[in-house]
């Protein structure tokens, strides 16, 4: 059977196109500039919080924390349980209709400034700078042969992009397991099995997202450059061209411009610039993650020439055409409206959450049991949870009906965060026949909180 790959397609009138082409490597070059200096100012805060957050203290104690041993997620003085997950899902759904907020007014501002894989990827492209040289200096080491320059070179860069690529990894198990004891584990050599597996396993993947995929992850991995075009209309802020000041493109002298051409010199480097490797000039493309160094390097040669700045820049597809941007609008506005909602929701819930929990449950055997006198008796099983992280007192007593009686008052003390399970007995004061529903109300001592659940109790069946 022949597996070599087919011939390029050939049609009448267009080159031929080979479906087996070769991913074409991008070397990008470094252009500062305002939008830049946004990007640097935008991205240290976010790492910063990355690798700091879990060495942060609250109450002796790893501010975030998401303990899945002990089944606890901790933020700071809120303690979450698996009973709480419908919040993480909330939350969730609370980003994803900011980010389409955010999209449906300036377009992809997240992917050019906040995106994890945006800001691991500058890092990575900066270690490539400081160990290979410019851009042009990394197309030459590239193309040339293996040599003591080559090896030096290409070993600083791949250590620098491990070390990083391990520092985010351990940073990343830092919140599940107290980032203390981890460190404290590796260097006494000591590291249990997952957390090892856990933390090679975000290494390898941060070395390959940021150093080999790059804007392969954000082209063909990541689906928002897919679904981005559902949000996206003619009054969304974008990375545009101003074709009817551009064209036609050519190059020129500083000191004088040809007739019948516009400002952009054709100098390439819109091009050279962009970490998707796109060409701007060439309109709206899905490839585009609103980075802006398309914008910092064209109002550098625009300022060279003398020229006004802005032949690449912020604006949205009605202003290009000479119209009006429509700022309110149908999209905008209702996305807008349903995450401001979402958010209101959510604090209430926080605020609302109860920090204790119980559940009530019939102990296994005999439905009832009655003694000499004739009192009726069940036996449960009473499931406390502390959620709150401080030890805290309760009080058990029945709400209704009057004549079903605990057979003993029942105060209990909870350590933070602990779960308890008490034998709890309740029996009837009355005479009668039939199943009840009870509710057993627990409260907090010192604040009077109280939680009801309800149960049945079990009495004889009347015979005929």
């Amino acid at each position: 059977m022949n597996s070599s790959p087919p011939d390029p397609i050939r049609l009448e009138g267009f080159a031929p196109q080979d479906l087996y082409q070769k991913r074409e490597k991008i070397f990008t070059r470094y252009v500062g500039g305002f939008f830049q200096r946004l990007r640097f100012y935008s991205g240290w805060p976010l790492l910063v919080g990355y690798f700091g957050i879990p060495w942060l203290m609250w109450d002796e104690r790893q501010a975030v924390l998401f303990d899945l041993t002990a089944r606890q997620f901790h933020l700071f003085h809120l303690t979450m349980w698996p009973q709480d997950f419908w919040l993480l899902g909330w939350l969730l759904m609370i980003a994803a209709f900011g980010l389409f907020t955010v999209t449906a007014i300036v377009g992809r501002l997240w992917c050019g400034y906040t995106c994890p894989q945006t800001i691991w990827t500058a890092i990575f492209m900066w270690a490539e700078q400081i160990t290979e040289g410019s851009r042009h200096q990394r197309i030459r080491l590239d193309k040339a042969k293996l040599s003591w320059n080559k090896i030096w070179r290409r070993t600083a860069k791949h250590l620098l992009w491990f070390g990083v690529a391990a520092l985010t990894g351990i940073a990343f198990v830092g919140y599940f397991v107290p980032i203390r004891d981890l460190y404290a584990s590796m260097f006494g050599f000591e590291v249990p099995g997952w957390e090892t597996f856990w933390i090679l396993l975000f290494t390898f993947g941060t070395y390959v997202n940021a150093g080999w995929l790059r804007e392969q992850v954000c082209l063909y991995m990541c689906p928002y450059a897919r679904f981005q075009s559902a949000m996206v209309d003619k009054d969304t802020l974008i990375v545009s061209y101003d074709d009817a000041r551009g064209e036609q493109r050519g190059s020129r002298k500083k000191t004088a411009k040809p007739s019948g051409l516009g400002d952009c010199i054709d100098c390439q480097l819109c091009v050279q610039v962009c970490p998707t490797g796109i060409d701007i000039r060439d309109g709206l493309q899905y490839e585009c993650i609103g980075c802006a160094h398309c914008i910092d390097a064209c109002n550098q040669v625009m300022g060279v020439m003398n020229y006004s700045p802005g032949l690449i820049r912020y604006a949205t597809q009605h202003e290009m055409a000479g119209g009006v941007t429509h700022w309110l609008r149908a999209k905008s506005v209702g996305y807008g409206l349903v995450c401001a909602g979402m958010v209101v929701a959510f604090g209430i819930a926080i605020l609302a959450r109860s920090e204790f929990a119980f559940d009530i449950l019939r102990e296994r055997g005999e439905l009832y049991r009655t003694d000499v006198s004739g009192l009726v008796f069940n036996d449960y099983q009473l499931k406390l949870m502390n959620k709150s992280q401080r030890v805290q007192s309760y009080n058990v007593s029945v709400q209704t009906p009057k004549f079903i009686t605990m057979a003993q008052p029942l105060v209990l003390e909870l350590p933070a965060g602990d779960i308890d399970n008490i034998s709890l007995q309740l029996y009837s004061s009355e005479p009668g026949y039939g199943n009840v529903s009870v509710d057993l109300s627990v409260c907090k001592t010192n604040t009077q909180e109280c939680v009801v659940e309800t149960t049945t109790f079990f009495r004889p069946i009347p015979t005929s």
